[in-house]
């Protein structure tokens, strides 16, 4: 018997599908493309994270650290400079104040003195005085001397108000100074945490990989002997700095054994008898400023807009400086760092 089928050509008596059911399985292949392409697109466990720099970028922070160290050496170094100044008037103020303490202190023992005498010598009741008086010409003389006491007397007073004015203001002005002395030192010790902490980091043993790995140029520091023309106080500098080569950069340093760029141009003007300020901005304002086509051997050479370093310059595009930490006192081109003017202390 053959089995009835329905128009559609399909068994009699079989339940056709809801639609709805025949669109499930596209819909599941639709669900699990997407899930296979956010599995292919989106990496996984430690693919997640940002990818390590590169020795370039490293080597380029650790320079920006170096800059930073340099540049904050140098304003520790002004911060001295300041320091010497303020302790030099602090102690001018206690001078002052101790002067005018013990002036107030005698001018007022001489008034006391004064005030007795006037007292003793009859200052009260001269009219009662001259009218019982047996002798009165012997009694004028008298009165005579103790108005004299007594004149003395207010001028001493007068004194004695000044010289109280006077102390008043020398130890507000010693306050003021040691006050100022004390704020320093404290900006001073900030300043040496932060630079400790840079120094440390631009230490670190991965900064030092990056460095060395990625390298830079004048990385490895000789000696190098080159003649300095010229007798003056300014060759006779240049040519000592040289005798320093290889010496390491210390931060703060000015010597014998490290330097820092401000703290070899110091040592070697005094070599010289020239005192300079440990301290870039006041070595600016300490000479006669030249263009870059007048510089000869000696001349001191500035670099950054802020003049955070120095070198000497030793003729033919080059200098000796103390360069930064890590490195060593060496002969440099004055174009590798950009140039912001230079300074002649002496001929």
């Amino acid at each position: 018997m053959k089995q009835t089928r329905d128009r559609e050509g399909k068994p009699a008596g079989a339940h056709a599908r809801p639609p709805e059911f025949r669109k499930i399985p596209t819909r599941l292949g639709v669900i699990a493309a997407t899930i296979a392409t956010l599995l292919f697109a989106v990496p996984v466990g430690s693919a997640v994270a940002d990818p390590k720099p590169s020795l370039k970028d490293l080597s380029k922070q650790a320079e920006e650290l170096h800059t930073q160290i340099e540049t904050l050496s140098e304003e520790f170094n002004g911060q001295r400079e300041k320091l010497k100044t303020a302790k030099k008037s602090a102690e001018a103020a206690k001078k002052t104040l101790s002067t005018s303490e013990a002036d107030l202190a005698a001018k007022r023992a001489k008034a006391a003195l004064l005030a007795q005498n006037a007292y003793i010598n009859g200052g009260f009741g001269q009219a009662l005085a001259f009218g019982t008086s047996d002798d009165p010409e012997s009694f004028l003389d008298r009165a005579a001397t103790t108005y004299a006491l007594e004149q003395q007397q207010g001028f001493e007073v007068n004194q004695v108000t000044t010289a109280r004015q006077a102390a008043e203001q020398a130890r507000a002005s010693a306050k003021t100074r040691i006050d100022e002395v004390e704020k320093i030192v404290e900006g001073l010790g900030t300043k040496r945490d932060k630079i400790t902490k840079l120094v440390t980091k631009v230490e670190s043993s991965l900064f030092k990989r990056a460095i060395g790995e990625a390298g830079r140029p004048g990385t490895r520091a000789t000696r190098v002997d080159l003649p300095v023309i010229g007798a003056g106080k300014a060759a006779t500098a240049a040519r000592w700095a040289l005798t320093q080569q290889l010496k390491p950069y210390v931060w703060g340093a000015e010597g014998p054994t490290s330097y820092d760029c401000s703290g070899l141009v110091m040592a070697a003007y005094q070599r010289v008898g020239i005192s300079l300020p440990h301290y870039t901005g006041d070595q600016w304002t300490a000479g006669r400023h030249i263009s870059k086509e007048e510089l000869r051997v000696g001349d001191l050479v500035f670099f950054y807009g802020d003049l955070h370093h120095v070198g000497i310059y030793i003729g033919g595009g080059m200098m000796v400086h103390a360069p930064q930490t890590g490195d060593v006192v060496r002969i440099a081109s004055i174009a590798r760092r950009p140039f912001a003017g230079a300074v002649r202390i002496a001929d």
